[in-house]
């Protein structure tokens, strides 16, 4: 079947689109994904670093992630290791006319980043890493033979937010717990894999864009490929301590853990350890917003990926968040208009905003304890 998406015809297999089977050609569902992508590419390359030109889509299935970036100025290559993939690439890559800026190679994708990446002379300006599941690999490979900026995105979200705790702790050396905030508890957890993989090669990482949306965590990360940079990576790196009974959460940074044993909101004994976790910021806000000023109209998911990063930017460096619903359960109240909650906290002197991983979840500066004192009167209690 053929489908359009960011200005470019692709024809794909219709059995394949509901991307859940083995190969996955296409995923429909991805396309604000590679909208942003496109688009953060072109503030990167304007804003960041102007002699990035080269732009490696790791799994490329049916070629759309290196096609579009090829169209869009990029000196593309995409690998497979399947065959009926890397045929189909380039077929679409010839559809659109950019089969000079676009090849297309048949190997595994590990073996050609380290062919590509002997010296830094001969890396690869752009790597994007967008496996089936968990990115961690092939993220070794990235980090040793990328220049300017690794792309990735994990779709093993069970594992990323502690829904399936031993698997997380494989796949990312670190303990995720299963919460209420369990989308940035994923979020957190593969920036902390990510930059603890980054500095075993003395690469250090900063977050430019990073967000979690249908079952998938999406991350851009620009690099600095100095020790020093490396050592203040893993500066931003700690735990996080969730109280059960309360939901009273409080971080530590530091690479050695040392568990809260009782709550001090409620005196529980019910306390969740977490991490190594990423505690910084986990984007750039101006950055952010440039790559918001660059998503055209033509692109299908323009308004829902501007509003994506208009919330994601004004977001507060907070590295965990509060569902209301949840609140109001605990504390057997009503919920009220998330406009009028989050006013109820700023008037109380508090910093709250909303948080782009639901209509109800929202960030502060706030303690548990702190949110039900300011909204009790306005929630009833």
């Amino acid at each position: 079947m053929r489908v359009s998406e960011g200005g470019i015809e692709l024809d794909v297999p219709a059995e394949s689109t509901e991307g859940v089977e083995a190969p996955v050609f296409y995923n429909p569902g991805q396309e604000l994904n590679r909208d942003l992508t496109i688009a953060l590419l072109r503030t990167f390359r304007e804003e960041r670093e102007s002699r990035a030109r080269t732009y490696l889509d790791a799994m490329t299935a049916s070629g759309v992630r290196g096609i579009r970036a090829a169209a869009d100025g990029w000196e593309a290559t995409g690998v497979d290791r399947d065959e009926r993939a890397v045929s189909l690439a380039r077929e679409n890559a010839s559809r659109n006319g950019v089969e000079e800026s676009f090849s297309v190679v048949r190997e595994d994708a590990n073996a050609f980043m380290y062919g590509c990446g002997r010296d830094m002379d001969s890396a690869l300006d752009v790597i994007d890493l967008d496996p089936y599941g968990t990115p961690m690999p092939f993220a070794d490979a990235a980090f040793a033979n990328a220049r300017n900026l690794v792309c990735v995105t994990a779709t093993d979200t069970a594992p990323l937010c502690g829904a399936h705790l031993q698997s997380g702790i494989r796949s990312y050396s670190a303990v995720p717990r299963n919460t209420e905030y369990h989308a940035e508890m994923g979020v957190r957890t593969l920036l902390s894999a990510l930059a603890r993989t980054a500095a075993r090669y003395d690469v250090g990482v900063t977050p430019l864009c990073t967000y979690a949306r249908n079952h998938y965590v999406r991350t851009f990360l620009e690099l600095d490929h100095r020790a020093s940079a490396a050592d203040s990576t893993l500066d931003a790196l700690g735990f996080l301590d969730h109280c059960e009974d309360c939901l009273f959460r409080t971080a530590t940074r530091g690479l050695i853990a040392d568990p809260v044993e009782q709550c001090p909101i409620c005196g529980g004994k019910r306390v969740l350890t977490a991490g190594p976790l990423w505690l910084d910021s986990y984007r750039d806000r101006e950055f952010v917003r440039s790559v918001r000023d660059r998503i055209p109209e033509s692109f299908g998911t323009a308004e829902r990926a501007r509003d994506l990063c208009e919330t994601v930017a004004g977001e507060l460096d907070v590295p965990h968040h509060y569902d209301q619903h949840r609140l109001c359960k605990e504390w057997s109240l009503p919920a009220n208009a998330m406009d009028d909650f989050l006013a109820t906290l700023r008037a109380a002197g508090y910093e709250a905003t909303p948080a782009h991983y639901g209509g109800t979840t929202f960030k502060t500066d706030a303690d548990v304890s702190e949110i039900r004192a300011a909204t009790a009167d306005a929630l009833g209690s």
